[in-house]
Order: C-alpha cells, then structure tokens, then sequence
C-alpha cells in the first residue's frame, strides 16, 4: 500500500531556476529582434529575478509561477525568431528515503521529513508493527496501516510504504534510493548501512541530521497523557 504526491516545491523550483537562468543568458545572446521584442525580453529576465527572489524567500509556489511566466515569454520569442536557444533537459529528482516507526506524529517528526525533502523527493519507510515490538520491546500506539495513512498525508513525503518483516534493509535494493536520511538519534550505525549498500551495488550518500527538535518524542507525550489523565 502507498501514496503519490506532487514533487516537493522548492526540490522542482531549484531544478526550473538553474534552467531558467542558462536560458535567459543564452536568449540575450542571440538576441536579433526589434526594440519592441527586446523589451519582452527584458521582462522574462524580470520575471527570472523575480523567481530567484521567491526561491531564496522560500516562497516556492509564487516562484514556480513567476518562472511559468518566464518560460511563456521565452518560448514565444523564440517561436517567432527573435531569439534563439535550447533548453536544458530537465534533470532528474533525486530519491530519497526515510524509515522509521512515526508514532504519535509530533513536530520533530515533520521537521525531520521537511529536512529530507530538501534533497529530493522523500519516500517513507514505516516500520511494521511486530519489528516495532521486536526493537523497542513494545507495541506502537498506532498500527502499522494507521500510520501509514498519517505519513502519507504530510506534504513533505512524495509517497509512504510499510516495510519488511524480515531483513528491515532489503528494501533498499528495490527502492536504489539516491540519498538516505537518518534521524539525529535514530539507532542505524552508518558504517554499517553504508557497507550493507556496497555490497549492494547502491550508491546511495548517507546524510543525518544533526539537530533534534528539543523536548519532542513520543515517549513524553505518552508521559504528559498517562501524568495528566491517569493519576486523577
């Protein structure tokens, strides 16, 4: 069971700016139209200025709209011989995968997978519930299909899958994820995992982020429940 989702915004307006800037370059350069002409073109590059601002803004929607209106301009004068240039390829979205158990979702959680879609698009591996028991030596809270179903909303994962009950790291050979993030304290030593992808044949970089949202975890928030509404 799984769910798609559009690519993360800011990953697909990076991509369309690096384009966008070569473009504009490459169309002033070969610019052999009238004065009228070249005032279109002018206000494509304002419209590519335009999305750099949004992008370093963080504001990616209003940037992926002022690079479509760049793109609409560009491609009309060179329709009509104005100008003259190739767009680049559009370069392909890195893979990107998480795993984890994502009980109890609190903001630590969503500020883990924002920090992975940054590097691409981000797949989720939920952990199935008998290897939650089996690692944590306790059952999750919420079942595997439930939570499965919360991840997948979140608008930060490209798509969320249950993992394996055997062999938790097999996955990986069918996924060929480009990067795998890991928690701040996520128990996965990553001389291990990196050996394990070797011998793989998966050339995938191993990232971990380094700063965790202070005072969240799931173990505390079932303290503050069983504390507020279990000693009355």
């Amino acid at each position: 069971m799984s769910t798609s989702k559009f690519t993360n915004p800011k990953e697909r307006l990076r991509t369309y700016l690096e384009n966008l800037k070569k473009v504009i370059k490459e169309a002033l350069e070969n610019f052999r139209g009238e004065e009228k002409a070249k005032d279109i073109l002018n206000l494509a590059k304002t419209y590519v200025e335009d999305t750099e601002y949004f992008y370093n803004k963080e504001d990616y929607v209003t940037g992926l709209v002022t690079a479509a209106y760049a793109e609409g301009l560009l491609d009309a004068l060179r329709i009509l011989g104005y100008t003259d240039f190739k767009w680049l390829k559009r370069p392909r979205i890195r893979s990107v995968v998480v795993a984890g158990t994502f009980d109890l979702l609190h903001p630590g959680h969503i500020k883990f997978l924002e920090f992975a879609s940054q590097y691409g698009k981000v797949t989720v591996i939920i952990a199935r519930d008998e290897n939650v028991e089996k690692f944590k030596n306790k059952k999750p809270i919420l079942n595997e299909k439930e939570r499965l179903s919360i991840v997948s909303a979140i608008k930060y994962v490209h798509e969320a899958i249950l993992g394996r009950k055997e062999d938790i790291f097999s996955i990986l050979t069918e996924l060929k994820p480009d990067i795998i993030v890991l928690g701040p304290d996520q128990p996965i030593d990553e001389n291990e995992l990196k050996n394990y992808l070797k011998t793989q044949g998966i050339r995938a970089e191993v990232i971990r982020m380094s700063n965790r949202l202070a005072s969240y975890s799931t173990s505390e928030i079932i303290r503050r429940v069983t504390s507020r509404y279990c000693n009355k």
